[in-house]
């Protein structure tokens, strides 16, 4: 399990860097692939399959709108995002009503892959955002690692010290001792990677920064936990081995992602 994970790690960061690097197109079509990637896993875990064209093409318009979503984001039109989400609303909305006769639950279908397109595509569009600014590469660079540090600090801080239970209705392996750990790890490569990459950033936002990502993304970890539970998978798919899917690869990120947006605007 550590071995694959670690091979499967050493594999596709280096050519996550080298898109990263690149930006432009190559950088917008590996996030839109993400996005339409991950949207698929969601609505696996999520939707039922069978039913009519109608309940078959609900989850479909999503993943339709996802790269365009990241696109607007490409294109500086980040603003118009909620736009895209109002229309996908009222598309599925329409899809609805020829199964509302035979199944009163169709809306909660609506509630669902509104969720999802919103929950994995906006956040994604963000990092296009943030590539755009002229320090982007090095944003990114540090976000990535940042988060990734969190996960990799939790998964053995757990591993090897946890004792004490988490969150364990929701994901029974987590502990409090792999959290804090991840935490300092969070706060460890945030710090080293801001003298490397952002130099001219103050420590003490940065801690904050390192902190609040961190957090976020144990929420965005153990919010997926929650409907993967629900729908009695363990992991979302199989594309990366010792990681599961891609989802189960991004859940912190799609958390973290507009928290660190949010502070690259506000706070920096």
């Amino acid at each position: 399990m550590h071995r694959k994970r670690w091979i499967t790690g050493l594999i596709a960061f280096p050519i996550l860097v080298v898109v990263a690097a690149a930006g432009g197109p190559p950088f917008y079509l590996l996030v839109a692939a993400a996005a339409v990637l991950t949207l698929y896993e969601y609505n696996q875990a999520v939707f039922t399959t069978g039913g009519n064209l109608a309940a078959r093409l609900i989850p479909l318009v999503g993943v339709g709108l996802a790269p365009l979503i990241v696109w607007l984001a490409f294109t500086g039109n980040l603003a118009a995002v909620p736009l895209i989400i109002a229309v996908d609303l009222i598309l599925v909305s329409a899809l609805t009503l020829p199964l509302f006769k035979d199944d009163t639950q169709a809306p909660y279908l609506v509630a669902k892959q509104v969720l999802g397109l919103a929950y994995i595509t906006v956040p994604l569009a963000f990092l296009v955002t943030i590539r755009a600014d002229p320090k982007g590469l090095q944003w990114i660079m540090w976000i990535l690692c940042t988060v990734f540090a969190g996960d990799i600090g939790a998964f053995y801080t757990g591993t090897y010290l946890g004792r004490h239970k988490l969150c364990p209705w929701v994901s029974p392996q987590k502990t409090i001792e792999g959290s804090l750990g991840g935490l300092a790890a969070n706060t460890l490569v945030a710090l080293v990677l801001k003298m490397l990459l952002l130099p001219t950033l103050n420590a003490g936002p940065c801690i904050i920064f390192a902190l609040v990502v961190g957090v976020g993304g144990q929420l965005g970890d153990l919010f997926a936990s929650e409907f993967k539970r629900s729908a009695g998978i363990k992991d979302s798919g199989i594309l990366l081995p010792g990681h599961g899917g891609l989802l189960d690869r991004l859940d912190a990120l799609l958390f973290a992602a507009p928290l660190a947006y949010l502070f690259k605007i506000t706070i920096f």
